[in-house]
């Protein structure tokens, strides 16, 4: 069947619809997840014994957090859409400071509310499931252009 295409001067679409699907779902989770994580350090920082110096900092991590997801999402989106494996491999590199940081509002930042608990295991099921789609398709465009 490819060479059936190749005869028409056409090739085969590589790129991932589950990855590209994921990419969608994660893009509205991950604004939902940064409001719901602003709004809970508002919550946090007038109703809990939060030290000021700590908020600062896990506020400055958000938006670091905020600035790589969008980032990942981006490159990924894009990476797969133009069936560049560069662009995707520039996500799952950038997937690595994303769970860091998911991680760190799991379990290590000062005060850790239930809510915070079920949005970040969310959001490394995502992770999770993106990085296995992620590099499944990079090696389907890996193969297909060395051909």
């Amino acid at each position: 069947m490819v060479s059936n295409m190749a005869a028409h001067g056409r090739r085969p679409i590589l790129s991932s619809m589950p990855l590209q699907v994921l990419f969608y779902l994660n893009r509205w989770y991950s604004a939902a997840f940064f409001i719901a994580e602003i709004l809970m350090f508002v919550y946090k920082g007038v109703l809990l014994p939060y030290p000021q110096a700590n908020l600062v900092l896990d506020i400055v991590l958000l938006l670091l957090f905020l600035g790589l997801e969008s980032l990942r999402l981006f490159y990924g989106w894009k990476g797969n859409l133009c069936e560049s494996s560069l662009a995707l491999s520039i996500s799952v590199g950038v997937l690595v400071p994303c769970t860091v940081l998911s991680v760190y509002y799991l379990l290590l930042q000062t005060f850790v509310l239930r809510l915070e608990f079920v949005l970040n295991v969310i959001l490394l099921c995502f992770y999770g499931l993106e990085l296995v789609i992620c590099l499944m398709t990079i090696a389907a465009f890996c193969r297909v252009s060395v051909y």
